[in-house]
């Protein structure tokens, strides 16, 4: 039997580098899903896709999950949209859901949609027997995953915790893509389903830069807050109040990490314990020093 190059990929533990063309997107901007299987793994244990920053360094992410993973049979896989293929902000974070006319693309060909054909593709390919998926994303990856989570149907995932996005697209028809969801095609059913979701908003409680480089600036982020940690409150509190207008709950949930700031590894070990050991870990389990931590 021939395996697929997913298949062959994954039959091997420790990490790989697996080149990913999605046709239904853009065949011209293609991707690396970096990988790792542990020696524990087993096809029914839970698979994490998770998406890097604005470094495209998703190696790096799926690194920072190796613990996790070698801890608790995990199988990580990290869609990489290397910087050739999707240069700036609105190819990755904004999804590509604009074309150069500023005119919403067809649906399946935005970048949100990728995460959930690799996960079908890993199952179609026997590597995974799991029914759905753990999405994690941080700083440039939070932005993505949560637009995910507004853009995209929810059915192939189990669990969804953002961490420390820079800024975020409201859930409101009323604001423009990708201030809110106005404008691409999206309706009440997306917004609503977006509130029932039990996603996880991860705030690092020392994410509180106001000039940095890479925080977004533009008005509409400004908004929302001067820094990543007021940001993220500020859209639980734009989730309750469009869910109250509507008469719906909004299933999020807020956790602030104390002594963390912008840090994806110690974001990534955080998410990681709580999903898979039901606790929240200090900021010194999560590798901060402390000096970091003072």
């Amino acid at each position: 039997m021939t395996l697929s190059p997913l298949a062959r990929a994954f039959a091997a533990t420790g990490r790989s580098a697996i080149p990913w063309a999605d046709a239904e997107c853009d065949l011209a901007r293609p991707l690396t899903l970096h990988g790792y299987r542990p020696a524990n793994h087993r096809p029914e244990n839970p698979v994490v896709i998770v998406q890097h920053g604005m470094m495209r360094n998703g190696d790096d992410y799926r690194d920072f999950w190796i613990p996790a993973a070698d801890r608790h049979g995990l199988l990580i896989v990290a869609p990489t949209y290397g910087k050739q293929a999707w240069p700036e902000a609105e190819h990755y974070n904004n999804g590509l859901v604009l074309d150069d006319l500023g005119q919403p693309r067809p649906r399946e060909s935005w970048g949100y949609a990728i995460p959930q054909r690799v996960f079908a593709a890993l199952r179609a390919a026997g590597v995974t027997t799991r029914d759905k998926a753990h999405l994690f994303g941080h700083s440039a990856g939070g932005q993505f995953g949560h637009r995910l989570m507004s853009t995209q149907p929810h059915d192939w995932l189990e669990e969804a915790t953002i961490g420390n996005p820079g800024w975020y697209t409201l859930p409101t028809l009323e604001k423009p893509f990708p201030e809110g969801m106005g404008g691409i095609g999206l309706g009440d059913a997306e917004v609503e389903a977006l509130l029932a979701f039990p996603m996880t908003i991860l705030a690092g409680d020392q994410d509180i830069e106001t000039d940095g480089a890479s925080l977004p600036s533009q008005p509409a982020a400004l908004a929302q807050g001067p820094h990543r940690f007021a940001r993220a409150h500020t859209y639980l509190a734009a989730g309750q109040a469009e869910a109250a207008r509507r008469g719906v709950a909004c299933n999020w949930k807020l956790v602030p990490v104390a002594g963390v700031g912008h840090d994806g590894r110690a974001m990534s070990a955080v998410c990681a314990a709580l999903w898979f050991e039901g606790r929240l870990i200090s900021a010194a389990e999560a590798g901060v020093s402390s000096e970091k931590v003072a």
